[in-house]
């Protein structure tokens, strides 16, 4: 299985102790392109409301099954985008996001503060595009 290859040239600013790479080269596989994942339930209710910890989580949960009904891990993705809202704790998303994630197999990450996402109660969103090998990878059911 051929790994991605994860830099972080000395010519740009350092992780500061984050896990992220600044740089994503992709392996030979199946490129999975997630739309962004956020705290609603299988029915449709927000999970978490108020709770930036809580809604964290159910978008890596949400990231992670996506990735599994293909054959994927959280490794596998190249790419991760955070939107958080101003009633975020951004301290809280990168915590949540340094348990899911080593910095080994951190994607390049981006990060923006937006004013809303889809629902007001909504905190953070996250959008991922990842890279699972032809040996693992699955066609979705």
């Amino acid at each position: 299985m051929t790994e991605a290859i994860r830099y972080n040239p000395k010519t740009v600013w350092p992780q500061l102790g984050r896990p992220f790479n600044h740089g994503v080269v992709a392996p030979a596989g199946r490129t999975i392109y997630l739309a962004g994942q956020v705290a609603w339930d299988a029915e449709g209710n927000i999970v978490g409301k108020g709770d930036t910890r809580r809604q964290t989580e159910v978008c890596f949960d949400h990231i992670a099954n996506i990735l599994e009904s293909v054959g994927g891990t959280l490794a596998d993705m190249v790419s991760l985008m955070i939107h958080w809202t101003p009633e975020a704790s951004f301290p809280t998303v990168i915590e949540v996001r340094k348990e899911r994630l080593s910095s080994a197999t951190a994607p390049a990450t981006t990060g923006v503060e937006v004013s809303a996402l889809a629902h007001p109660d909504l905190l953070v969103e996250l959008t991922a595009i990842a890279v699972v090998p032809e040996e693992r990878y699955r066609d979705p059911v």
